[in-house]
């Protein structure tokens, strides 16, 4: 596709969404920012929320994971194959006790932010330190997304016209500022609907386009092709010590849903937006259930792209590279599958993009404004002036991210979260559930150095694992349950901080 092609079809898509933050925002006021003023409905939620947890990771990285590529041998090697499967088994766990831990919690003290519940149970520095890594996780979590994508649309456009990154980054939140900065959380539901059904419809068409220049219907169809490929395996019980062995996956993937959703403002304001608990839950689980399916369709995706490539060679550039989560868009760029596959492409990585990563700018604004400013005590017109600001100060805290993180990272997208999320999340799982699972009281001065110290700990046993200076674990590898272990250990030692609270 021409730039020119590319550039109208970004305009009309932002229209668009421009025109939906137009309708919903009309007579919009801070509590319709917040909370979306506690009406929408929950199916119009639930549908939303996949987009929002998908992401421009799950659209590129999720199907490029399922192979790695050896430079030196030059060939493909299946490594992850379907192994993501076992952690989205996990969060389906995860959800379940979302739905009926976490939310009954959360609706019961009529909660805008969710942190509000440990000042009620710990007291000012508990709830601060939850805040704190909240907003620290979103964004890293936000400025990955929205990393592995500027970086597409520099490789399929930006790059052509001169333009250099920065001014991509700059470019991609000012237009997502521009549609939430009035209608927030109210916005955002209806946006994410529509950017959902865009994902949802792209990769569906991009999975039959494949399927069919490769005419697997007369190869055995589609389940019985991908299954012959070579990179369909789902499940991994052989080595424990393994990064990939299904109870890490599992169980890691359990402890990654109560955190990046549970005990994620981002996720959970969508939720609170409810009319009430019951919508709310019907919500989650309705949602978990089609995750499942849409994850499965994203890995099946995957291998088509890898049997693509061993037909026909389209990819090269990208494995060449080392940037297996650019093999789908060289891919759908190239011109081989038709210009409907890279309009479809390009729809797709915009909607999964957007949808996590509006939702994420509103969170952050939301978080800030209520946990750090109180804003929630203050008048009407000041609210609104200081949530205005916020917003456009985590705008810039954004791109600013990027940026560093477009220097220094070399990993693939979903697993870099995937870790970060382990050591940014799990301390505040550890803090939430301690509150949930005891009746026991906290020095709450304490809390903030327990929940940063445990994860800057964990973090330098690994990274020193990692890169074989110590060997203190005879070649365990260690995976998505890293998130684990920072909960259980940020939840012993607050033990030794804590105290019983008087009858």
């Amino acid at each position: 596709m021409t730039p020119v092609f590319v550039s109208i079809i970004l305009l009309i898509y932002f229209l668009t969404l421009l025109l939906i933050s137009y309708l919903t925002s009309k007579k919009a006021t801070n509590e319709s920012f917040f909370i979306g003023e506690r009406k929408s409905p929950w199916f119009i939620v639930a549908f939303g929320m996949i987009g929002a947890s998908l992401s421009g990771i799950t659209f590129i990285s999720v199907p490029g994971a399922v192979a790695k590529y050896s430079i030196e041998d030059q060939q493909l090697v299946p490594a992850g194959q379907f192994s993501y499967m076992q952690m989205v088994f996990g969060y389906l766990v995860g959800y379940f006790v979302v739905a009926y831990v976490l939310l009954p919690i959360y609706y019961k003290m009529n909660l805008t932010s969710i942190y509000t519940y440990l000042k009620n149970r710990f007291g000012y520095w508990s709830y601060k330190t939850g805040s704190a890594l909240f907003l620290i996780s979103r964004v890293i979590g936000a400025s990955i997304r929205l990393l592995l994508v500027a970086s597409v649309l520099q490789l399929i456009l930006f790059d052509e016209l001169g333009v250099p990154f920065e001014i991509t980054v700059v470019v991609s939140i000012l237009l997502i500022w521009i549609y939430t900065n009035k209608g927030g959380i109210k916005t955002i539901i209806w946006t994410d609907t529509l950017q959902t059904l865009f994902m949802l419809a792209s990769v569906g068409l991009t999975v039959w386009l494949i399927g069919d220049s490769i005419d697997v219907v007369n190869k055995g169809g589609f389940v019985n092709s991908i299954k012959d490929s070579g990179f369909s395996q789902i499940f991994y019980f052989n080595n424990w010590l393994n990064g990939n062995y299904f109870w890490k996956h599992f169980l890691g993937g359990m402890f990654i849903t109560i955190g990046m959703t549970g005990l994620d403002q981002d996720m959970m304001q969508k939720n609170l937006s409810c009319k009430n608990l019951r919508s709310a839950q019907l919500n989650m689980v309705s949602f978990a259930g089609i995750l499942v399916v849409v994850n499965l369709v994203f890995l099946a995706l995957g291998a088509l792209l890898y049997m693509y490539y061993q037909e026909t060679g389209v990819g090269q550039i990208a494995l060449n590279m080392g940037r297996t989560d650019l093999l789908f868009a060289e891919i759908a760029q190239s011109g081989d599958l038709g210009i409907v596959a890279g309009v479809l492409f390009l729809l797709g990585l915009i909607a999964a993009a957007y949808s996590s990563a509006d939702s994420a700018l509103t969170s952050l604004t939301t978080s800030f404004s209520i946990d750090f400013l109180d804003v929630d005590k203050l008048e009407n017109a000041q609210q609104e002036k200081i949530r205005k600001r916020t917003h456009i100060a985590m705008s810039i805290v954004l791109i600013l991210t990027v940026i560093i993180l477009r220097r220094t990272s070399e990993d693939s997208a979903i697993w870099l979260l995937i870790k970060l999320a382990g050591f940014t999340y799990g301390p505040l799982i550890g803090l939430f559930f301690f509150g949930i699972l005891t009746g026991r009281n906290l020095k709450d001065q304490w809390v903030p150095w327990v929940c940063g110290a445990v994860p800057v700990v964990l973090a330098t046993i690994w990274c020193l694992n990692k890169n074989g200076f110590i060997n203190w674990f005879g070649g365990y590898q260690f995976g998505a349950e890293i998130i684990i272990y920072n909960s259980i250990i940020s939840f012993i030692v607050l033990w030794f901080i804590s105290y019983r609270t008087k009858d």
